[in-house]
C-alpha cells in the first residue's frame, strides 16, 4: 500500500512539472531566412516588420551583402528560403546551380550616382572628374553596383582607378560618409539613406547600367509557403509602395 501511495505522488508530481514547464513556456517562433542584396536592407527590414505583424509565430531574419556574396552563401548550403539579388546576372547563377524554386519576378530597379561627402571637398562635377587623382571607392566587379560601375565608364570612354574595391554598396558608402574617400559609386536609394552624411551627383551615363532586381524563393526551403508569401509582398502594391519610397525605381 505504502508502495503505491508512493508511485501516485511521484506521477502525479511528474505531471505537475510538465504542465507547469508547458504553461511557462513560449513556442519558439518559425524563422524564415532572406538573403537579399545590401542596397535592400531599409525597405526590406520595413516589409519584414509587416510581414512579422500579419503571421503569428513567424520572424523575418535578414542576411543582407553583395548579391555574388549572397549566391555562394546559398550554393555552400547557406539555409535561405528567399533570395532578392540587385541584377539578374547573379540571380541567373542561383538557377544554373538548380536552387531556384520558382521564377524569378523583377521587382525594382536602381541607378547609379557618385556619392561624395557632404560638402564635396574634392570639388567632384561628374564622371570625367573621378579620374582626376581622387580617392575613388567602387564595388567590386563581381558585384551588382561594380559590374554596374564597368559598364558606365566603358559606355562614358574613361579608365577609373579607384583606391579600393568593396563587396558591397554598403561599404562603398561608409567610406564616403566616413571620409575615407573622395567619392564612390553607389545607387540612388544608397545616397537618399545617407541623410546630410552625403551628397549624391547624377551623370548621364548611368542610364546605360540601369540594374533590375529579382526576387524568387529557394528550392530545399523549410518553409516554401511563407517565402513566397514573402515574395508576394514585395512585388505587390504594398511592397512597391515601400520600395518607391525608398527611391527604388519600378521593373
Amino acid at each position: 500500500m505504502r508502495r503505491m501511495l508512493r508511485s501516485a505522488a511521484a506521477a502525479a508530481a511528474i505531471t505537475l512539472t510538465a504542465v507547469s514547464c508547458g504553461s511557462g513556456g513560449t513556442a519558439e517562433p518559425t524563422i524564415l531566412q532572406v538573403f537579399a542584396a545590401a542596397s535592400l536592407q531599409e525597405p526590406f527590414e520595413e516589409l519584414g516588420e509587416q510581414f512579422e505583424a500579419e503571421h503569428e509565430d513567424v520572424a523575418v531574419e535578414f542576411t543582407f551583402a553583395g548579391s555574388s556574396t549572397l549566391v555562394e552563401q546559398i550554393q555552400q548550403g547557406a539555409p535561405a528560403d528567399v533570395f532578392a539579388s540587385a541584377d539578374e546576372k547573379n540571380m541567373d547563377k542561383l538557377a544554373e546551380a538548380g536552387l531556384e524554386a520558382a521564377e524569378p519576378v523583377d521587382f525594382a530597379s536602381n541607378t547609379l550616382m557618385i556619392a561624395v561627402p557632404a560638402g564635396n571637398p574634392a570639388g567632384i562635377t561628374d564622371l570625367a572628374s573621378l579620374t582626376g587623382g581622387v580617392n575613388l571607392v567602387v564595388c567590386a566587379p563581381e558585384v551588382p553596383c561594380g559590374a554596374a560601375t564597368t559598364t558606365v565608364q566603358e559606355a562614358a570612354g574613361l579608365e577609373l582607378s579607384p583606391v579600393s574595391e568593396e563587396q558591397s554598396v554598403t561599404d562603398v558608402l561608409n567610406k564616403v560618409t566616413s571620409g575615407e574617400a573622395d567619392a564612390g559609386l553607389v545607387y540612388v536609394t544608397d545616397v537618399a539613406k545617407a541623410g546630410d552624411a552625403a551628397e549624391g551627383i547624377e551623370f548621364p551615363e548611368s542610364q546605360e547600367a540601369v540594374n533590375t532586381y529579382p526576387i524568387t524563393t529557394v528550392d530545399g526551403s523549410t518553409n516554401p509557403e511563407l517565402g513566397q508569401e514573402f515574395v508576394d509582398l514585395v512585388t505587390g502594391e504594398e511592397g512597391q509602395q515601400v520600395l518607391a519610397e525608398h527611391g527604388f525605381g519600378g521593373a
